[in-house]
């Protein structure tokens, strides 16, 4: 099994545990390199009730909560509920509240033939099992979390957004300058799309302007 990791925003924390958010992005490339294309996940392993295991930390030994999936055209979205009767959901409800845990990962396989590898060295992933959703400590994704994107701000100089990476989605020092670094490469290409990588590129950019907010 292979992980995946994305931070979101737990905006719909209720006092009963339940949560929301989005636990993968379509059509946008993780700084671990991999872009997870819209309807990628082909199957999902449920409980009786057609929920999917909310894991704590990816560790098969926690599960924490239940949740429903459901694809649409930004990506895996749940509603989850914690067992909080158990002491690591509690745990893990504390940390999502105090918001020192912010990020959301999916346990997944790659199906056969689900997986390509483009010349930029993009993984693109197009046959995905869902095995679990996790809540996890760090994320990659910077696109996770449709809340988060909508309240993304708008930036006057790449040191204000490699600040904003930082101070607001926990990204590192090192990751928030790979992660600029990428886009203003793929900014500042001069040629037109020529290949299916550059065409990855595109759509990637595509999708930040649609979601770039009209007003400050």
């Amino acid at each position: 099994m292979k992980h995946m990791i994305v931070p979101t925003e737990f905006k719909a924390l209720g006092d009963a545990g339940t949560f929301e958010g989005y636990a993968s992005m379509f059509g946008n490339v993780d700084l671990g390199g991999d872009v997870v294309e819209r309807g990628a996940f082909k199957e999902f392993v449920k409980n009786d009730d057609g929920k999917v295991v909310v894991l704590w930390q990816h560790g098969s030994r926690d599960p924490i909560g239940v949740a429903s999936v459901k694809q649409d055209d930004v990506g895996l979205r749940f509603s989850g509920e914690l067992v909080l009767e158990d002491a690591t959901a509690r745990k893990a409800y504390a940390h999502m509240k105090a918001k020192s845990v912010r990020g959301m990962s999916i346990g997944y396989d790659v199906l056969e033939g689900g997986a390509k590898i483009l010349e930029s060295g993009i993984r693109k992933l197009t046959a995905l099992k869902l095995w679990e959703i996790s809540v996890v400590t760090f994320g990659m994704n910077v696109l996770a979390g449709v809340d988060t994107v909508k309240s993304m701000p708008q930036f006057e100089t790449i040191r204000e957004c490699e600040i904003w990476l930082r101070d607001e989605l926990g990204f590192t020092h090192g990751a928030a300058k790979e992660f600029i670094a990428r886009f203003k490469k793929a900014l500042v290409r001069d040629e037109p799309p020529r290949d299916e990588a550059s065409a990855e590129v595109k759509e990637v950019i595509d999708f930040l302007k649609s979601i770039a907010p009209t007003h400050s």
